[in-house]
């Protein structure tokens, strides 16, 4: 595993979502309430769209073209609920936020 530094902790509070380039993924970090930071792929599986562009309510994530929501704590998608986020490994490091993109792939539904 090659964990790359995506951001420091203080770029992303609790209840916050924020995209970061990682070895040339595009990467959704959230910082669900009460959960660990996750990070999963920065686009919707239904159209390319940036998922940063829509909203996080602290518990799911929610596409702004066609309101897809996504479980902020899975990845798992709850309207509709045929897909899911591809997930990729994070590791905290001190004050850095650390992402493994080895072997991951974002995942479409079309």
């Amino acid at each position: 595993m090659a964990f790359l530094k995506a951001c420091n902790l203080d770029d992303l509070w609790e209840g916050e979502m924020a995209a970061f380039e990682v070895n040339g993924h595009e990467i959704l970090l959230v910082s669900p309430e009460g959960g660990e930071i996750r990070a999963f792929q920065g686009v919707c599986p239904h159209q390319d769209i940036p998922l940063v562009e829509g909203t996080f309510d602290g518990k799911v994530v929610i596409c702004r073209a066609h309101q897809w929501v996504f479980d902020g704590c899975t990845g798992e998608s709850i309207n509709p609920a045929n897909c899911r986020l591809a997930e990729y490994p994070v590791k905290i490091d001190g004050e850095s936020v650390l992402v493994d993109t080895d072997g991951v792939a974002p995942v479409f539904a079309h």
